[in-house]
Parts: structure tokens; C-alpha cells; sequence
């Protein structure tokens, strides 16, 4: 078993193992959105007038909260219950109803095994053995390594199915997906009762010698089986031609040459127990080490809540130590079965991709972990995984299709400010400096970007004319010239005082640059909308400008910002002044006294009349926590 990779066999699910080209990635999540958002208002549900309008209310509030499993159950319970339970002789609207729930509860929960052993079962009862095997044919390559349901799928295949080739070749499907599993003794139990029941004893013998190498839960009793039928069957049945022949070799020539076959044979029968009682002990050897962790795996399937950290370290340990062993099946096997339980975390996604990609001739098994974690598992709220994936396809030259994979991102999150930075790089990168600006230029001149989204990528675009093309002076031009749009803007505000602070300096050009720092500074204090406890933070930087590169004036300079940033409102004449109408900090302090008898604390009457503290507001403005009362606890940020 080389990879696990699931078929594409039904249209939401594409795992194909071939490259997507360009815009193909925006297309199928487009496609996957429309699946499962999409509404059925003017469709009818069948049923009884009462069970239709029941539906529709559910289907109501999973089209409100499409993550929202509870909502789902409750849409699918109801859906099986149609009147009085789906079968062939059920309306078509009921069928037809059901269908879609179930496509679209599995599109958005695939891993769901039960579920798709409760469609096939309600397929089978609608419309037969066929059309219950796609739905299973479906769920096997959407949750290719679940015990159960292969399980399920081989029973149901043994109970409709005349021809054991077929069946066998089945198992044999299963068996290459779920057979390592350390909990796979209930489908191995069942592809050997299949062979029992035709008395194929030829048959059995082999697959207990594959098991008995596994380490897995239950390995004892399958050896104890296996160690009882070896005593029967024919030697050559027994090990490989080659090594029958060794021993048989060295037995002939440690004994005198006149023994019988019979007490050749029964020689050779010893050594070959003893051969695998060596094989019992590896396997328990194995197991041991590996009961470690699996005792520890409280919830093997998955599931909508959250892991506790225990379980998230225990399977990172686990990852750990088949990665140590070595074993490439072994490794790859726990990633997907740890992706089953783990499906909802990035990092078990990036990890899994980046051990694969340490693999030799493994490209495509790296893109199809990508494309699996982007389209169904990471949410796009959540684009690192997506972002990452672009990455990969741009390593391998595939670069128009790496830059749609950021433009799907920005179809469903517009205005992500990490997207547009990774996209304007992947532009620089493969296009040039004028690239990269016209990128942000466009997202700047979007709709869809929201203003704090654009107040950060011109700072980006800043970045890039200084960094990149190392011109300082267009650098700073954009900034001055879009200061006066983005003075809400802390990200912007940051960025310019920083790119200021940050321009090397000699004796000579130190006093230019002062200018241009104070400017910025005294811009964000007076200009700026921003809170002040940015405003405190931002100053704090420029004090310490003062201090480490000021001139003999500094010391005056840093005493006057002391008071104003860190002294009490009453002597913040800046503030003050940002507060009054004309501008002029005495006409606040006249206000305030006249409306609160105080000079530096603006109370609310209707506040106080309500018993909130005449100080909460004055605590907020300055960004400080309210000092507790006698009978309030402390409180910290």
C-alpha cells in the first residue's frame, strides 16, 4: 500500500490525484459553497402539510448556521422519519428530499461513518443493492480508513453478492485501507468468517499470516489460530520457497543422512514454530510499544467538539514515534487515522503535508493532503493551511495556479490583509515591484476591503518602495499623502512612526531625521483618531527615541511628553485641547469645571442618578483599568 488516497467518485468530494489547473480551485469551492448553503424555500419536503412545515423550519436554521451539528442531526432525524419511515413505496418528494439532506449534511460532514452506513441502509430500502453500494462506494472514499464502515460494506456485500471473487476483492480494498489499524480485528474477524463459510481454507492461512505481522489490539488470539493451522496445512504453505529450503538444508546436514522424510518433516515443522513464535514476539514487542499511546486515544472517530490538550499531545507523541520507527506505511497510516479525529486542527494537516513532503516522489501525495485539509476540513475563516498549499504549487511551478488559490481565499474572506501581503509577494516574486503595487493598488480601490484592511496594505505598499526598491523618499510620500484617509488607523500609524525611527543616521542627517520623527509624532497625537491608550503607547517609542538619540534639548522635550502622556487628564493640555471645540484646552477645562465642578474628570448625571462610578469614563479614555471599590476585587488585563 503505497498511499491512501480516496477516489473520487461523486461530484462535492474531489480528491483527484491529478494537478488542478488554473481557476479550477475558485470553481470547486464555489461549487461546494452553493452545495451547502444552498436553500430549498420553494421546494417541498413531502409528507404530511405538518412534517413539510417541520422540515422547512429546520432546513431554516441550518441554512442560519450551517456549522452547527446539532441543527443538522435534528434536519436529518426528521428527514428519516418521513412519513413513517422512507421505502420504495414512498413519495417522491419524501425520496428526493431525503437524498439532498443526506448529500448535504455528508458534503459538509464526511467523516461521519455511521451516517453513511444509516444512507446506504435507507438507499437499500428505497432503491435496492445498487444504489446503496454508491452511497457506500462514496462513503469508503470520503473516510477511507474506517474500520466499521469497510466492515459494514463487506457484510452487506457478502449478504448481496452471489460471486466470492467480488467479495474477496472487496476485503482485499479494505483490508489495503483499514487492515494496520490497531483496533482492525472486527473486519479482519469478518473477511475470515467470509472464507470459513466457503471452507477455503487455502485462503485463510494467508490471511492469518498477514495478521499475525500487524500489531494491533487483539494479535494473541489471531496467532494462537494461526500457530494451530500451521500444524496442518502442507510445509510449502508454511514460508517462502527459499527459506523451506534453508532449513530443510541445514536439518539435512545436521543429522545423520539416513532419517526418514517424516522426521525430516518433523524437524522442519519445529523449526518453523519456533520461526514464528520469533514472529509472536516481534508483534507483541510491537504492540507493547504502541499500547502506550493507544490507550490514551479516548475518541478514535470524529467528531464536531473540540479535543482536550491531552489527547492533541498524545497524538503528536504517537506521530512522533512511527516517525522515529521508520516505517512509511506504518507513518502514513496513523497520519490518516489521527486526521480522522484531528480533521478540525491545522496543525496535524501542515505536519502531515511536511513529513510527506520529506518523502521522495511524493508531489502528488503532498497536493492531495492540500487540497483534502482546503476544501472540506480548514475553515476559511482559516486560510494558513490554503496559504501554505499555495506555497507548495509556487515551489513546484505551478505559479497561476498558486495565485488562485489566493484569489479563491479573498472570493469568501475579501479584504484579508495576510492573503493580499502573500499575494502581492507572490507577484513581486514572479513579476516584479510593479506586480506586487499593483495588487495592493487594487485591493486599496476595492469595494469589498473594508477601510483598517486598506490603512494596512499602504503601509505594506510603503514597505515594498523601501525595502525593495530602497527608495526611502516614495516610500514616505505614500504615507504623507494617505495619512489624512487612515487616522483611525493604528496598524498605519505604527508602521509610519517605526519606518521613521527606523532610517539609518549619521551627525550630519540626524537633525532632518528628528524633524521628520517629531512630525509623525506630533501627527499621532494631534491629528490622529486613535485611542489614547495607543496614543500613550506610540509616544512611549518616541521617548525613548529621545533618550537614546535626542541632542541637549531632549531632556526638556521628554519631561514636557512625560507629563502630557503619563501625567493625570487635568495637565494632558493635548488631549484637552482634542477635546474643546475650538481647539484650545482652556475652553475643556472651563466646560468640565462649570458641568462637573472639576477640572479634569467629565461626569455623566444620568450616569451617577444610575449608581455607575464617576470615574469609569475617565478610566476609559486614558485606556486604565478602574481602580475596585472597598467591596470590588481587583481586576487585571
Amino acid at each position: 500500500m503505497d498511499t491512501l488516497k480516496p477516489i473520487a467518485v461523486w461530484e462535492d468530494i474531489v480528491f483527484e490525484s491529478e494537478p488542478r489547473e488554473p481557476k479550477q480551485i475558485r470553481t470547486t469551492l464555489s461549487h461546494q459553497c452553493q452545495v451547502l448553503t444552498g436553500t430549498m424555500a420553494e421546494y417541498s419536503f413531502g409528507g404530511s402539510d405538518e412534517e413539510n412545515a417541520e422540515l422547512k423550519k429546520l432546513n431554516a436554521e441550518v441554512l442560519e448556521e450551517p456549522d452547527s451539528f446539532e441543527h443538522w442531526e435534528k434536519l436529518v432525524r426528521a428527514a428519516e422519519s418521513l412519513e413513517g419511515g422512507l421505502n420504495r413505496n414512498s413519495s417522491p418528494q419524501s425520496i428526493s428530499a431525503t437524498r439532498d439532506i443526506y448529500d448535504r449534511f455528508l458534503a459538509k460532514f464526511p467523516l461521519l461513518f455511521g451516517y453513511w452506513k444509516k444512507y446506504a441502509d435507507l438507499e437499500f430500502s428505497i432503491a435496492g443493492t445498487e444504489a446503496a453500494e454508491l452511497v457506500y462506494e462514496r462513503g469508503v472514499a470520503s473516510i477511507t480508513n474506517s474500520v466499521d464502515l469497510w466492515t459494514n460494506y463487506c457484510a452487506f456485500k457478502v449478504e448481496t453478492s452471489h460471486d466470492p471473487d467480488v467479495i474477496r476483492e472487496l476485503y482485499e480494498r479494505g483490508a489495503s485501507s483499514v487492515g494496520l489499524d490497531f483496533l482492525a480485528h472486527p473486519f479482519w474477524d469478518k473477511y475470515l468468517e467470509f472464507e470459513e463459510r466457503l471452507e477455503a481454507q487455502d485462503k485463510i492461512f494467508p490471511i492469518l499470516d498477514r495478521i499475525v505481522h500487524i500489531p494491533m489490539h487483539q494479535y494473541a488470539r489471531y496467532f494462537e489460530r494461526y500457530r494451530h493451522l500451521a500444524q496442518v496445512r502442507p510445509l510449502i504453505e508454511l514460508l517462502p520457497a527459499d527459506m523451506l529450503a534453508q532449513f530443510r538444508a541445514e536439518i539435512e546436514n545436521e543429522g545423520p543422512a539416513e532419517r526418514g522424510e517424516l522426521e525430516i518433516e518433523r524437524e522442519l515443522r519445529s523449526r518453523i514454530d519456533n520461526f514464528h513464535l520469533e514472529i509472536f514476539h516481534r508483534t507483541q514487542t510491537e504492540t507493547t510499544k504502541r499500547w502506550t499511546y493507544e490507550s490514551e486515544v479516548k475518541r478514535p472517530y470524529f467528531h464536531v467538539t473540540e479535543l482536550d490538550e491531552g489527547q492533541l499531545v498524545n497524538w503528536r507523541k504517537y506521530l512522533d514515534f512511527e516517525e522515529i520507527e521508520g516505517d512509511y506505511m506504518r507513518t502514513q497510516f496513523l497520519y490518516e487515522r489521527c486526521l480522522v479525529t484531528c480533521a478540525y486542527y491545522d496543525e496535524f494537516w501542515l505536519r502531515y503535508a511536511r513529513w510527506m513532503i520529506a518523502q521522495d516522489g511524493k508531489e502528488e501525495e503532498v497536493r492531495n493532503i492540500y487540497q483534502r485539509a482546503s476544501m472540506l476540513y480548514a475553515p476559511i475563516s482559516r486560510p494558513t493551511v490554503r496559504l501554505q498549499y499555495a506555497f507548495f504549487e509556487e515551489s513546484v511551478d505551478r505559479v497561476e495556479l498558486a495565485k488562485d488559490i489566493h484569489q479563491a481565499i479573498l472570493v469568501n474572506l475579501p479584504g484579508h490583509i495576510e492573503t493580499i501581503v502573500s499575494l502581492a509577494n507572490l507577484s513581486r516574486r514572479h513579476g516584479g515591484l510593479d506586480a506586487a503595487i499593483e495588487v495592493y493598488k487594487s485591493q486599496i480601490d476595492s469595494m469589498q476591503c473594508d477601510i483598517y484592511a486598506k490603512a494596512a496594505l499602504v503601509a505594506e505598499w510603503a514597505r515594498l518602495l523601501w525595502k525593495i526598491k530602497g527608495s526611502v523618499d516614495e516610500a514616505r510620500q505614500v504615507f504623507q499623502k494617505n495619512q489624512h484617509w487612515y487616522l483611525d488607523s493604528r496598524p498605519f500609524w505604527i508602521n509610519y512612526l517605526f519606518f521613521e525611527l527606523e532610517q539609518p543616521t549619521s551627525a550630519e542627517t540626524e537633525p532632518t531625521q528628528y524633524k521628520r520623527i517629531k512630525q509623525v509624532h506630533e501627527d499621532i497625537r494631534k491629528k490622529s483618531h486613535l485611542p489614547p491608550l495607543a496614543i500613550k503607547d506610540l509616544s512611549h517609542y518616541y521617548m525613548v527615541y529621545l533618550q537614546e538619540r535626542g541632542t541637549k534639548e531632549a531632556a526638556k522635550e521628554y519631561m514636557t511628553l512625560d507629563r502630557e502622556v503619563n501625567g493625570p487628564f487635568s495637565v494632558q493640555n493635548t488631549m484637552k485641547a482634542k477635546l474643546a471645540e475650538d481647539g484650545r484646552e482652556a475652553s475643556t477645562q472651563r466646560r468640565m469645571m462649570m458641568e462637573n465642578g472639576h477640572p479634569g474628570v467629565e461626569v455623566d448625571e444620568a450616569a451617577i442618578r444610575r449608581g455607575e462610578n464617576p470615574y469609569t469614563k475617565y478610566y476609559q479614555q486614558q485606556g486604565e483599568q478602574q481602580l475596585p471599590s472597598d467591596n470590588q476585587p481587583l481586576r487585571y488585563q
